[in-house]
Protein backbone atom coordinates (compact mmCIF):
# COMPACT_ATOMS: atom_id res chain seq x y z
CA UNK A 1 0.00 0.00 0.00
CA UNK A 2 1.33 3.62 -0.86
CA UNK A 3 0.97 6.75 1.22
CA UNK A 4 -1.92 8.05 1.11
CA UNK A 5 -1.78 11.73 2.64
CA UNK A 6 -5.57 12.43 2.41
CA UNK A 7 -6.14 9.73 4.61
CA UNK A 8 -3.32 10.44 7.48
CA UNK A 9 -4.64 13.62 6.99
CA UNK A 10 -8.53 12.93 7.66
CA UNK A 11 -7.19 10.58 10.99
CA UNK A 12 -4.98 13.64 11.91
CA UNK A 13 -8.05 15.37 12.16
CA UNK A 14 -10.27 13.09 13.59
CA UNK A 15 -8.17 12.93 16.44
CA UNK A 16 -7.56 16.27 16.97
CA UNK A 17 -11.84 16.39 16.57
CA UNK A 18 -12.26 13.65 19.11
CA UNK A 19 -9.56 15.28 21.74
CA UNK A 20 -11.31 18.86 21.52
CA UNK A 21 -14.91 17.19 22.03
CA UNK A 22 -13.62 15.24 24.81
CA UNK A 23 -12.15 18.26 26.62
CA UNK A 24 -15.20 20.31 26.01
CA UNK A 25 -16.71 17.39 27.16
CA UNK A 26 -14.86 17.23 30.44
CA UNK A 27 -15.07 21.37 30.57
CA UNK A 28 -18.53 20.74 30.51
CA UNK A 29 -18.88 18.55 33.40
CA UNK A 30 -16.68 20.70 35.42
CA UNK A 31 -18.73 23.60 34.43
CA UNK A 32 -21.65 21.52 35.80
CA UNK A 33 -20.05 20.60 38.87
CA UNK A 34 -19.04 24.27 39.46
CA UNK A 35 -22.71 24.99 38.94
CA UNK A 36 -23.69 22.99 41.56
CA UNK A 37 -20.92 24.07 43.83
CA UNK A 38 -22.17 27.69 43.53
CA UNK A 39 -25.84 26.13 44.16
CA UNK A 40 -25.07 24.61 47.26
CA UNK A 41 -22.71 27.21 48.75
CA UNK A 42 -25.74 29.57 48.30
CA UNK A 43 -27.79 26.92 49.75
CA UNK A 44 -25.31 26.89 52.68
CA UNK A 45 -24.96 31.03 52.99
CA UNK A 46 -29.14 31.07 52.72
CA UNK A 47 -29.06 28.43 55.93
CA UNK A 48 -26.92 30.94 57.64
CA UNK A 49 -28.96 34.22 57.19
CA UNK A 50 -31.94 32.51 58.21
CA UNK A 51 -29.82 31.19 61.21
CA UNK A 52 -28.96 34.69 62.03
CA UNK A 53 -32.77 36.02 61.83
CA UNK A 54 -34.22 33.45 63.81
CA UNK A 55 -31.40 34.14 66.59
CA UNK A 56 -31.98 37.14 66.39
CA UNK A 57 -36.04 37.50 66.11
CA UNK A 58 -37.74 38.81 69.08
CA UNK A 59 -40.79 36.84 70.99
CA UNK A 60 -43.22 38.24 68.64
CA UNK A 61 -41.30 37.26 65.48
CA UNK A 62 -40.85 33.52 66.79
CA UNK A 63 -44.24 33.32 67.22
CA UNK A 64 -44.85 34.81 63.47
CA UNK A 65 -42.27 31.78 62.17
CA UNK A 66 -44.96 29.15 62.73
CA UNK A 67 -44.65 25.50 62.63
CA UNK A 68 -41.50 24.56 60.64
CA UNK A 69 -41.61 20.77 60.43
CA UNK A 70 -38.86 18.79 58.50
CA UNK A 71 -40.23 16.14 56.11
CA UNK A 72 -36.83 13.76 57.52
CA UNK A 73 -35.89 14.78 60.66
CA UNK A 74 -32.32 14.53 61.83
CA UNK A 75 -30.89 12.66 64.53
CA UNK A 76 -29.99 15.22 67.77
CA UNK A 77 -27.51 14.42 69.94
CA UNK A 78 -26.81 16.73 72.47
CA UNK A 79 -23.61 17.41 74.43
CA UNK A 80 -23.13 18.79 77.79
CA UNK A 81 -20.95 18.91 80.71
CA UNK A 82 -19.65 21.22 83.32
CA UNK A 83 -16.96 23.65 82.11
CA UNK A 84 -14.01 22.91 81.33
CA UNK A 85 -14.84 19.17 80.78
CA UNK A 86 -13.36 19.18 76.82
CA UNK A 87 -16.75 19.69 74.74
CA UNK A 88 -16.25 21.01 71.99
CA UNK A 89 -12.81 19.30 71.14
CA UNK A 90 -14.76 16.48 71.73
CA UNK A 91 -17.50 17.30 68.82
CA UNK A 92 -14.98 18.10 66.79
CA UNK A 93 -13.70 14.63 66.84
CA UNK A 94 -16.46 12.92 67.61
CA UNK A 95 -18.00 14.59 64.08
CA UNK A 96 -14.58 13.38 62.14
CA UNK A 97 -15.51 9.97 63.62
CA UNK A 98 -18.96 9.96 62.71
CA UNK A 99 -18.42 11.00 58.89
CA UNK A 100 -16.81 8.12 58.56
CA UNK A 101 -20.39 6.30 57.96
CA UNK A 102 -21.00 8.90 54.98
CA UNK A 103 -19.72 8.83 51.57
CA UNK A 104 -16.98 11.50 51.17
CA UNK A 105 -18.16 14.62 49.33
CA UNK A 106 -16.78 17.61 47.58
CA UNK A 107 -19.85 19.58 46.37
CA UNK A 108 -20.89 21.98 48.86
CA UNK A 109 -24.92 21.09 49.27
CA UNK A 110 -24.21 17.24 50.59
CA UNK A 111 -24.12 17.99 53.92
CA UNK A 112 -24.61 15.49 56.52
CA UNK A 113 -23.79 16.72 60.27
CA UNK A 114 -24.60 20.06 61.56
CA UNK A 115 -23.22 21.55 64.85
CA UNK A 116 -24.17 24.10 67.00
CA UNK A 117 -22.01 25.42 69.58
CA UNK A 118 -23.54 27.69 72.36
CA UNK A 119 -21.51 29.74 73.87
CA UNK A 120 -21.67 32.15 76.83
CA UNK A 121 -22.80 35.69 76.60
CA UNK A 122 -20.90 38.58 78.46
CA UNK A 123 -23.82 39.90 81.63
CA UNK A 124 -21.49 42.56 81.06
CA UNK A 125 -21.11 43.76 77.15
CA UNK A 126 -23.82 41.07 75.92
CA UNK A 127 -21.00 40.19 73.28
CA UNK A 128 -19.83 36.49 72.67
CA UNK A 129 -16.71 35.27 71.90
CA UNK A 130 -17.37 32.47 70.04
CA UNK A 131 -14.53 30.40 70.47
CA UNK A 132 -16.31 27.15 70.12
CA UNK A 133 -15.57 27.16 66.30
CA UNK A 134 -11.93 27.81 66.66
CA UNK A 135 -11.18 23.97 68.43
CA UNK A 136 -13.21 22.55 65.23
CA UNK A 137 -11.29 23.71 62.10
CA UNK A 138 -10.74 20.10 61.45
CA UNK A 139 -14.12 20.23 60.45
CA UNK A 140 -13.59 23.44 58.17
CA UNK A 141 -12.38 21.91 54.98
CA UNK A 142 -15.21 19.22 55.23
CA UNK A 143 -17.90 19.62 53.13
CA UNK A 144 -20.12 17.41 54.54
CA UNK A 145 -20.25 19.36 58.25
CA UNK A 146 -21.67 22.67 59.05
CA UNK A 147 -20.77 24.48 61.75
CA UNK A 148 -22.33 27.39 63.21
CA UNK A 149 -21.64 29.21 67.00
CA UNK A 150 -24.25 30.61 68.85
CA UNK A 151 -24.68 33.03 71.35
CA UNK A 152 -26.69 32.26 74.39
CA UNK A 153 -27.82 35.79 74.59
CA UNK A 154 -29.03 34.76 78.34
CA UNK A 155 -30.74 32.08 77.81
CA UNK A 156 -31.42 29.69 80.83
CA UNK A 157 -30.04 25.97 81.35
CA UNK A 158 -27.29 26.11 79.01
CA UNK A 159 -28.78 26.78 76.35
CA UNK A 160 -29.66 30.15 73.79
CA UNK A 161 -32.52 32.03 73.24
CA UNK A 162 -34.87 30.83 70.10
CA UNK A 163 -32.70 27.86 70.45
CA UNK A 164 -36.16 25.74 69.37
CA UNK A 165 -36.48 27.32 66.30
CA UNK A 166 -32.91 27.24 65.43
CA UNK A 167 -32.99 23.71 65.87
CA UNK A 168 -35.97 23.69 64.00
CA UNK A 169 -34.81 25.46 60.57
CA UNK A 170 -31.85 22.89 60.85
CA UNK A 171 -33.65 20.04 60.70
CA UNK A 172 -35.47 21.41 57.92
CA UNK A 173 -32.55 21.86 55.98
CA UNK A 174 -32.15 18.29 55.64
CA UNK A 175 -29.31 17.12 57.90
CA UNK A 176 -28.79 13.46 58.38
CA UNK A 177 -27.27 14.59 62.12
CA UNK A 178 -27.74 17.61 64.80
CA UNK A 179 -24.55 17.34 67.35
CA UNK A 180 -25.58 20.25 70.29
CA UNK A 181 -23.23 21.75 72.17
CA UNK A 182 -24.52 23.34 75.43
CA UNK A 183 -22.68 25.94 77.44
CA UNK A 184 -21.12 24.68 80.63
CA UNK A 185 -23.81 23.56 83.02
CA UNK A 186 -24.23 21.95 86.61
CA UNK A 187 -26.95 19.60 88.45
CA UNK A 188 -30.04 21.22 87.85
CA UNK A 189 -29.87 22.52 84.62
CA UNK A 190 -31.54 19.66 82.26
CA UNK A 191 -33.63 21.51 80.02
CA UNK A 192 -31.53 20.30 76.92
CA UNK A 193 -32.90 16.79 77.39
CA UNK A 194 -36.35 17.93 76.08
CA UNK A 195 -34.64 19.09 72.55
CA UNK A 196 -32.21 16.24 71.85
CA UNK A 197 -32.60 12.42 70.96
CA UNK A 198 -29.32 11.28 72.46
CA UNK A 199 -27.89 13.05 75.55
CA UNK A 200 -24.53 12.49 75.95
CA UNK A 201 -22.93 14.31 79.53
CA UNK A 202 -18.96 14.77 79.52
CA UNK A 203 -16.97 14.78 82.63
CA UNK A 204 -13.69 15.32 83.24
CA UNK A 205 -10.92 12.95 85.53
CA UNK A 206 -11.73 14.89 88.74
CA UNK A 207 -14.95 14.61 88.32
CA UNK A 208 -15.40 12.41 91.26
CA UNK A 209 -17.55 15.86 94.03
CA UNK A 210 -19.25 16.51 90.21
CA UNK A 211 -20.78 12.87 90.32
CA UNK A 212 -21.94 12.80 93.84
CA UNK A 213 -23.44 16.01 93.08
CA UNK A 214 -25.25 15.21 90.07
CA UNK A 215 -27.16 12.28 91.37
CA UNK A 216 -30.64 14.06 91.55
CA UNK A 217 -29.80 16.31 88.27
CA UNK A 218 -28.43 15.63 84.93
CA UNK A 219 -26.79 12.24 85.71
CA UNK A 220 -30.61 10.88 86.13
CA UNK A 221 -31.54 11.80 82.42
CA UNK A 222 -28.31 10.97 80.31
CA UNK A 223 -27.82 8.20 77.43
CA UNK A 224 -24.27 8.30 77.03
CA UNK A 225 -21.62 8.93 79.63
CA UNK A 226 -18.20 10.02 78.80
CA UNK A 227 -15.10 10.26 80.82
CA UNK A 228 -13.02 12.98 78.61
CA UNK A 229 -9.38 13.17 78.68
CA UNK A 230 -8.73 9.36 79.99
CA UNK A 231 -5.34 9.91 79.64
CA UNK A 232 -5.16 12.18 82.96
CA UNK A 233 -4.66 11.03 86.92
CA UNK A 234 -8.05 10.02 88.39
CA UNK A 235 -9.34 9.21 84.95
CA UNK A 236 -10.62 5.09 85.54
CA UNK A 237 -11.45 5.83 88.90
CA UNK A 238 -13.92 8.70 88.13
CA UNK A 239 -15.52 5.86 85.36
CA UNK A 240 -15.65 3.46 88.29
CA UNK A 241 -17.37 5.64 90.60
CA UNK A 242 -19.96 6.88 87.45
CA UNK A 243 -20.45 2.98 86.63
CA UNK A 244 -21.78 2.69 90.04
CA UNK A 245 -23.56 5.42 90.26
CA UNK A 246 -25.70 4.58 87.50
CA UNK A 247 -26.12 1.11 88.64
CA UNK A 248 -27.69 2.62 91.90
CA UNK A 249 -30.25 4.94 90.07
CA UNK A 250 -31.04 2.35 86.96
CA UNK A 251 -34.68 2.98 86.11
CA UNK A 252 -34.96 1.74 82.75
CA UNK A 253 -34.26 -0.88 80.20
CA UNK A 254 -31.81 1.14 78.71
CA UNK A 255 -28.03 0.53 80.42
CA UNK A 256 -25.66 3.73 80.08
CA UNK A 257 -22.61 3.16 79.08
CA UNK A 258 -19.56 4.85 80.69
CA UNK A 259 -16.31 5.82 77.99
CA UNK A 260 -13.29 6.63 78.79
CA UNK A 261 -11.75 9.20 75.26
CA UNK A 262 -8.45 10.42 75.32
CA UNK A 263 -7.83 12.59 72.00
CA UNK A 264 -3.70 11.50 73.00
CA UNK A 265 -4.45 8.21 73.23
CA UNK A 266 -6.24 8.29 70.42
CA UNK A 267 -9.25 5.83 72.26
CA UNK A 268 -13.07 5.94 72.86
CA UNK A 269 -13.69 7.93 69.87
CA UNK A 270 -15.47 4.82 67.80
CA UNK A 271 -17.12 3.73 70.87
CA UNK A 272 -18.59 6.81 71.72
CA UNK A 273 -20.10 6.84 68.11
CA UNK A 274 -21.31 3.24 68.20
CA UNK A 275 -22.82 4.24 71.72
CA UNK A 276 -24.55 6.43 69.96
CA UNK A 277 -25.89 4.33 67.32
CA UNK A 278 -27.08 1.84 69.67
CA UNK A 279 -29.04 3.74 71.75
CA UNK A 280 -30.84 5.68 68.61
CA UNK A 281 -31.79 1.58 67.59
CA UNK A 282 -33.18 1.52 71.44
CA UNK A 283 -34.92 4.73 71.00
CA UNK A 284 -36.11 3.60 67.44
CA UNK A 285 -38.42 0.85 68.82
CA UNK A 286 -39.11 2.22 72.42
CA UNK A 287 -39.63 6.55 72.32
CA UNK A 288 -43.47 7.61 71.51
CA UNK A 289 -43.14 10.26 68.86
CA UNK A 290 -46.21 12.18 70.21
CA UNK A 291 -44.71 12.44 73.88
CA UNK A 292 -41.36 13.95 72.04
CA UNK A 293 -43.37 16.63 70.33
CA UNK A 294 -45.34 17.64 73.18
CA UNK A 295 -42.16 17.38 75.34
CA UNK A 296 -40.69 19.96 72.58
CA UNK A 297 -43.59 22.12 72.37
CA UNK A 298 -43.71 22.56 76.13
CA UNK A 299 -40.29 23.76 76.14
CA UNK A 300 -40.24 25.79 73.63
CA UNK A 301 -43.69 27.40 75.05
CA UNK A 302 -41.70 27.92 78.49
CA UNK A 303 -38.90 29.65 76.83
CA UNK A 304 -41.12 32.17 75.18
CA UNK A 305 -42.88 32.47 78.20
CA UNK A 306 -40.09 33.48 80.08
CA UNK A 307 -38.37 35.77 77.62
CA UNK A 308 -41.28 37.84 76.92
CA UNK A 309 -41.81 38.54 80.76
CA UNK A 310 -37.81 39.65 80.26
CA UNK A 311 -38.57 42.06 77.74
CA UNK A 312 -41.80 43.46 79.62
CA UNK A 313 -39.41 44.31 82.55
CA UNK A 314 -36.95 45.62 80.09
CA UNK A 315 -39.20 47.74 78.17
CA UNK A 316 -41.32 48.76 81.36
CA UNK A 317 -38.96 50.39 83.88
CA UNK A 318 -42.26 51.47 86.42
CA UNK A 319 -43.16 47.81 86.12
CA UNK A 320 -39.57 46.72 88.32
CA UNK A 321 -40.18 49.59 90.38
CA UNK A 322 -43.70 48.82 91.41
CA UNK A 323 -42.47 45.19 91.63
CA UNK A 324 -39.75 46.70 93.82
CA UNK A 325 -42.02 48.39 96.17
CA UNK A 326 -43.89 45.59 96.88
CA UNK A 327 -41.01 43.38 97.75
CA UNK A 328 -40.08 46.40 100.20
CA UNK A 329 -44.02 46.64 101.37
CA UNK A 330 -44.11 42.43 101.88
CA UNK A 331 -40.65 43.34 103.88
CA UNK A 332 -41.52 45.98 106.05
CA UNK A 333 -45.27 44.08 107.26
CA UNK A 334 -43.16 40.87 108.08
CA UNK A 335 -40.52 42.28 109.87
CA UNK A 336 -43.26 44.62 111.74
CA UNK A 337 -45.10 41.23 111.93
CA UNK A 338 -41.90 39.79 113.80
CA UNK A 339 -41.60 42.77 116.09
CA UNK A 340 -45.18 42.76 117.32
CA UNK A 341 -44.93 39.06 117.82
CA UNK A 342 -42.03 39.58 119.63
CA UNK A 343 -43.44 42.48 121.80
CA UNK A 344 -46.59 39.76 122.89
CA UNK A 345 -43.77 37.20 123.86
CA UNK A 346 -42.21 40.05 125.99
CA UNK A 347 -45.72 40.59 127.66
CA UNK A 348 -46.31 37.38 128.41
CA UNK A 349 -42.76 36.56 129.39
CA UNK A 350 -42.81 36.55 132.98
CA UNK A 351 -39.87 39.27 134.47
CA UNK A 352 -36.80 38.12 135.89
CA UNK A 353 -37.02 40.94 138.09
CA UNK A 354 -40.43 40.01 139.96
Amino acid sequence: MGFKPITVFRRIWASILQSCCGQRRSVRKQVSHELQSVRGAERRRALARELSRVANATVSEALSFGSIDAARPAWRVGVTGPPGSGKSTLIAHLATERLKRYPPSFEAGNERIAVLAVDPSSPVSGGALLGDRIRMDALADDLRTYVRSIASRGGAEGLAHNIADILAVTDAYGFDEILLESVGVGQAECAIRALVDTLVLVLHPDAGDSIQAMKSGILELSDVYVVNKADLRGAQTAAAELRAVLKAVASSAWNPPVIEVSREKGMGLESLSEAIDRHRAYVAGTRDAKCVTHSRRRYHLRSLLQRRIDEVLEENPAVVAISEARARFTAGIALMSNIGAGNVMAIDRPSAAV
